[in-house]
This record gives structure tokens, sequence and C-alpha cells, in this order.
């Protein structure tokens, strides 16, 4: 692995950072979400696949507004304007009630080893998560493998995000944001398709194989690959010169 001219380093979240089944991930937030719904007096089902409805707009959002604002738009526009309301509802529902989802992660000891490396050395760090949720369920996330929203210069969530990967101005987004060059940036995923689309853009990538998502079957080895633990050695060894 090649740091040398690295400036920046992009995290992707699920599947990367924190080890997860996307799959058992998604069902198990939405049998939250669902129990939430439930206590502030919303029908279950129906709030879920308005969630999941919304959501969908974000993925197709074109830059004209904050990806917030696509998903709120389309959740008042199917349970009414008065919905809105609550937005505070569903804040508090991340920052308590979805921790109750990290029983279904597995560990991952070397996210805190890489990251204190990265920081160590002086890189900007960056999750660059898809930005489907707001930026306290991407903290909630962070803290199920030992770190902190305050680990990291930035993190993209549904605030203050336009677009959505695979979308390549997703990356571009961040790199105005945070005044980047792609080729002095190093992004790191579990997704071919969403996450190594940045080498398009010039960044350096590395897929991270241990929960693999590749939908598309491309050929991963045009990019380097191994697991997160291979990550942090060969990262370590690079910088030990």
């Amino acid at each position: 692995m090649n740091v040398e001219g690295i400036r920046a380093v992009l995290f992707d979240l699920d599947g990367t950072l924190v080890p997860m089944d996307v799959e058992v991930f998604t069902n198990t937030y939405f049998e939250e979400l669902g129990k939430k719904a439930a206590s502030i007096g919303l029908e279950p089902k129906q709030t879920v696949k308005t969630v999941w409805d919304a959501t969908k707009l974000m993925f197709t959002n074109d830059g004209s507004a904050k990806n917030d604002v696509r998903f709120w738009q389309g959740f008042t526009d199917i349970m009414g304007p008065e919905s809105i309301r609550y937005r505070t509802d569903f804040d508090d529902f991340y920052v308590a009630e979805f921790d109750s989802v990290k029983r279904i992660i597995s560990e991952n000891p070397y996210a805190r080893r890489l990251v204190d490396l990265l920081k160590d050395n002086q890189l900007e760090l960056i999750i660059a998560t898809n930005p489907l949720f707001p930026v306290m369920a991407n903290h909630t996330r962070l803290s199920w493998v030992n770190l902190k929203g305050e680990d990291f210069d930035y993190i993209t969530a549904y605030e203050n995000s336009s677009y959505c990967k695979p979308n390549p101005k997703y990356y571009e987004e961040i790199m105005t944001v945070r005044g980047l060059n792609p080729e002095n940036c190093l992004m790191i995923g579990n997704d071919v398709t969403e996450d190594m689309v940045a080498k398009n853009l010039g960044m350096q990538v590395y897929l991270v194989t241990d929960c693999l998502i590749s939908k598309e079957n491309i050929d991963i080895a045009q990019f380097e690959n191994g697991s997160f633990a291979e990550l942090y050695e060969r990262m370590k060894a690079a910088f030990a010169g």
C-alpha cells in the first residue's frame, strides 16, 4: 500500500468499520423502529414502509436539496404534513433505542487501532457512509466499535449530503466541502459498487472483504483488497517505512 501523498482517508461504515450482515441489520433496525412507532401512536408496519419509501427518494436525489429534506418531504407526503412533528421522536430513537441493534454486529478490534494510527500520522479522517441516516445515528454506530464522532473530521449524514452512493457526485461533494483532491484520498469500503466507484474519481481504494458486497459480480482483483486486519497491518507497515 502506498501512503505517500495521502492526505485524507474515507471510511465506509456498515460492513467496513462495523462488521455486519446488512440484511440482518436492516431487518433488526426496522423491527426496533416499528416498536418506536407504536410507542408514539403510529402504526408500525405503515411507518416502516413509509420510512423505506422516503429513503428511496434520497437515493435519487439530484442535489437540489439535502437528503433530510428529500426524506421528510416523502414522509409527510405519505403520512400528512402534520407528521413532521415526529422528526423529534425519530431523532430521539437514533440516540437511544437504535443502540439495541448493536446485538447483531460483530466486533472489530482493529477499527480503533487503525483510526489511532492514521491520526498519529496527521491524516484527515472522514466517515463516508451512505447518507441515509441522521448524524446521531452514525455516532451511535461508531460507538459499536469503540469509536466516537470526535475521532473524525467529517461525517456524511442526511443533514449535510445532497447525493447518495454510488453516485460519483456524493464523493465530489465531500471533496468540495473538505477542500480535498481525489488524488490525495484513500477510500476504504466493503461494497464494490458503492465504494470502489471512488477509484473513477482518482482516489486510491481498498476493498474490505470481511463483509464483502458484490452485487454485480465485478472482478475484485482490480482493487487492493483483504480483511480489515490485513488493511491495518499493511498501513502500519507502510507508515513504518
